[in-house]
C-alpha cells in the first residue's frame, strides 16, 4: 500500500499544514513517481503532493463514465478550443494517467531523439542516448514489460492481427507493464485486480519503503521563490485548508504538460515560452461489424499494435472500453441504432493515435483552471484522414461485413473496401467532422540550451530559478509519435540522477 496522508478532512479553522523537506515533488504520475523514487532512494528526504485522490484496486468502477469521473481530470471533459472542441484526457489520482492507461510501453524511439539533437546539439550533452537506454532497460524490468500473452488477447486483438497481415503491414502484441493479466479489459476504468503495474502499484510504494512522503487530496497554488532560488509550494487542500511546503534543495515540477506551464505562470515564473508549443496525439477511430462475436470489452485492452506507418505519424491499436463508450460509436438513429445495439457483441472499435505537428497554448483560466487552444494543421488533417482510411482497411481485411468511420459528411456505414479509396483525397477537410479526442501531451515547458526559445537547460533546471526542476513530458520537445509512458519514467529518472549530482 502507498503510504498517504489524506488532507481531505482538515478541520475548518485549523492551523495551516506545513512540512520541511529537501525536495517537494509536484504530481504523482509516472514522472513525479520515477523522481522521487530515485531520490528517496539516493536518501533524499522527499514529499509527493498530489492533487487528486489515493483510490485503491478495490474501489475502482466497472463503468466508464464513473471511472471519469473518478480518476480523470476534469471527469474527462477538459477540452482544447478551435476550429475543433478536442477532449483532452489526463488523470487526476495517485498515480496519475499510469491508473488507467492501456498500459502501452514503448522505449523513446531513437529517431525522435535524433530529431532533438539535430535541432538543438547541446541535448546530446545534456540528454545522452546510453544514460536514456538505461533509463528505459531499468523502467521495463522494474515493471516486467512483455508482449500481450496471447491466452489473454481477446478476440478484437486477434483480428487486428488478421487485419495487418492481410494488407502487409507490420504489427506485433503490444507490450504492456502487467503481471497476471486475466483480459478483464478493465485498463481504461483501472484494473480491480490491481494487475496493471502503474506508480501506484510500483514506483510510489518503493518510494514509500525508501522513506519518501506522499500527500493526495492536496493542489499547489503557487511555487515560492526568490531571486535564483526555488523555496517550497503553497497550496489548497481538498476541504479548502491552506498548506506550506518548505523545499531545502529543490522543488520538482511533475504535473504534466498541462498543469505544469500553468502552474509556473500563476507563480509568475513565465520566462521564455512557457505554456507554448503544445503538442498532442490527437486520435480518430473507426467501427467495424463482423460476423463473429467480438465482444471488444474482454481480453487485454488494447493487446495489438499496427506499426509499419509510424514514421508517417500514424500508429493503430485495437481498443478495448466499455459497452457504454461502443454504443456512442455505432451508427443509426431509431429502430437502426437499436439494431446495431443488438448486435453490439459483433462490433470492433480500433484507434489511430497521430502525430500531429500542430502546435498549440496553454494558459490559466480563472482562479485554478486552464485553457487549451489548439488547431490541426491541414497536413495533420491529411494524416487524420489517411489514418481512417487505413483503419477501415485494416477492419475490412480481417473480416468486417460493414464499417462505420463515425465521420460527418461521409457514408454513415459502408460494405466494401471501395468506397474508402478515395477518402483520403476527398474526405471532409473541416477538423469538426472527426470524432477525436487528445492524449500524450508534450512540449509546455520544452528543453533547449537556448532561454529565448525553451523553459529548462539540458539537465531539466529552469534557465533562471537554478534548484527548480521541470521533468514531465512538458520537457519533450516534440511530440514522439508513440506510447510515452515509459519515455517519461526513463527521461525523470535521469532527471533525479542529476538532482543527486547536483
Amino acid at each position: 500500500m502507498i503510504q498517504v496522508a489524506s488532507l481531505h478532512d482538515t478541520p475548518e479553522g485549523a492551523p495551516e499544514l506545513s512540512a520541511d523537506v529537501e525536495v517537494v515533488i509536484i504530481g504523482s504520475g509516472a514522472a513525479g513517481a520515477a523522481a522521487a523514487r530515485r531520490l528517496a532512494r539516493g536518501g533524499v528526504r522527499v514529499l509527493i503532493v498530489e492533487e487528486g485522490p489515493a483510490v485503491a484496486p478495490s474501489q475502482f468502477v466497472s463503468d466508464s463514465f464513473g471511472a471519469m469521473a473518478q480518476l480523470y481530470r476534469d471527469a474527462g471533459a477538459q477540452v482544447a478550443f478551435g476550429p475543433a472542441f478536442l477532449p483532452v484526457l489526463q488523470g487526476r489520482c495517485v498515480g496519475g494517467s499510469t491508473v488507467f492507461n492501456g498500459a502501452i510501453c514503448w522505449r523513446l524511439p531513437r529517431d525522435v531523439w535524433q530529431e532533438w539533437v539535430a535541432a538543438d546539439p547541446a541535448l546530446e550533452g545534456g540528454l545522452p542516448w546510453e544514460a536514456i537506454e538505461r533509463a528505459l532497460d531499468e523502467v521495463e524490468r522494474d515493471l516486467e514489460v512483455a508482449p500481450t500473452d496471447p491466452a489473454i488477447a481477446g478476440r478484437k486483438n486477434e483480428l487486428m492481427a488478421r487485419g495487418a497481415a492481410a494488407l502487409g503491414l507490420e504489427g506485433r502484441p503490444t507490450r504492456r507493464n502487467v503481471r497476471g493479466c486475466e483480459g478483464l479489459g478493465r485498463c481504461l476504468q483501472g484494473c480491480p485486480r490491481g494487475h496493471k503495474l502503474g506508480m501506484d502499484r510500483t514506483y510510489l510504494p518503493e518510494a514509500r519503503t525508501a522513506g519518501a512522503t506522499l500527500w493526495a487530496g492536496c493542489r499547489v497554488d503557487a511555487i515560492a521563490w526568490r531571486g535564483t532560488r526555488a523555496l517550497g509550494v503553497r497550496g489548497t487542500t481538498f476541504s479548502g485548508g491552506r498548506f506550506t511546503v518548505r523545499a531545502s534543495r529543490a522543488v520538482v515540477l511533475a504535473a504534466s504538460a498541462v498543469q505544469s506551464p500553468v502552474l509556473l505562470q500563476r507563480s509568475n515564473i513565465g520566462d521564455g515560452p512557457v505554456g507554448e508549443g503544445f503538442q498532442a496525439h490527437p486520435g480518430v477511430s473507426v467501427a467495424g461489424r463482423f460476423d463473429e462475436p467480438v465482444r471488444m470489452w474482454e481480453g487485454a485492452t488494447q493487446g495489438y499494435e499496427v506499426i509499419g506507418l509510424r514514421r508517417e505519424g500514424l500508429k493503430f491499436e485495437a481498443l478495448g472500453f466499455g459497452a457504454e463508450i461502443l454504443a456512442m460509436r455505432l451508427p443509426g438513429a431509431g429502430a437502426e441504432f437499436a439494431r446495431a445495439v443488438g448486435e453490439m457483441d459483433r462490433w470492433a472499435d480500433w484507434g489511430c493515435a497521430v502525430r500531429a505537428r500542430a502546435r498549440g497554448t496553454v494558459r490559466p483560466s480563472g482562479r485554478s483552471g486552464v485553457k487549451i487552444r489548439y488547431a490541426l494543421t491541414d497536413e495533420d488533417l491529411g494524416r487524420v484522414r489517411r489514418g481512417v482510411r487505413v483503419l477501415g482497411e485494416l477492419l475490412f481485411a480481417a473480416g468486417a461485413r460493414a464499417v462505420a468511420c463515425g465521420v460527418h459528411g461521409f457514408a454513415e456505414q459502408i460494405d466494401s473496401p471501395k468506397a474508402l479509396a478515395r477518402f483520403e483525397e476527398e474526405g471532409p477537410r473541416d477538423p469538426r467532422a472527426y470524432p477525436m479526442a487528445m492524449t500524450h501531451l508534450f512540449g509546455t515547458c520544452r528543453m533547449g540550451s537556448d532561454p529565448r526559445t525553451s523553459v529548462v537547460r539540458p539537465d531539466f533546471r529552469h534557465h533562471r530559478i537554478e534548484n527548480l526542476y521541470v521533468v514531465d513530458s512538458s520537457v519533450f520537445p516534440t511530440n514522439i509519435g508513440v506510447n510515452p509512458q515509459n519515455s517519461i519514467l526513463a527521461l525523470a529518472t535521469v532527471a533525479a540522477d542529476g538532482i543527486l549530482r547536483a
